[in-house]
């Protein structure tokens, strides 16, 4: 199944009391941030928008077709904001993930005594070989 590269939904942003933005998207409930100024909440809503469609489409939700056209309540903005998915994927996959691993003594000794052991290196490396997977 082939993902969209991009999506483009509407925002709304409020001006808040305090100077700030809070942001909303109409079409995907739960999909919220803020920033301190209208450019840090226009980053981050499309940072906040394209981890809500990542977490979507692992949990196999399906992604409502974006309308641009939403009305927006008194004292609001409507405001369209891209998700660059492609990048945002890879990084997502690519992300590291911290592992606590046990090993024996000797051989942590044996290691320390060689120097310049790359225990996050060797591990992928093993992990790759043993699930046969070939993954850059």
């Amino acid at each position: 199944m082939t993902r969209p590269s991009k999506y483009t939904f509407a925002a709304l942003f409020t001006k808040e009391d305090d100077g700030g933005y809070s942001v909303r998207f109409p079409q995907l409930d739960g999909c919220y941030t803020q920033g301190d100024t209208f450019e840090e909440a226009r980053l981050m809503a499309a940072d906040a928008m394209s981890l809500h469609l990542y977490g979507m489409e692992q949990d196999g939700e399906s992604i409502p077709t974006p309308k641009l056209d939403v009305k927006a309540p008194s004292g609001t903005m409507v405001v369209p904001v891209t998700a660059w998915m492609t990048p945002f994927r890879e990084e997502m996959e690519n992300r590291a993930v911290k592992k606590t691993l046990t090993i024996p003594a000797w051989l942590n000794e044996a290691a320390e005594k060689r120097g310049g052991v790359n225990y996050s290196q060797i591990l992928q490396s093993a992990l790759k070989d043993y699930l046969g997977v070939y993954h850059p």
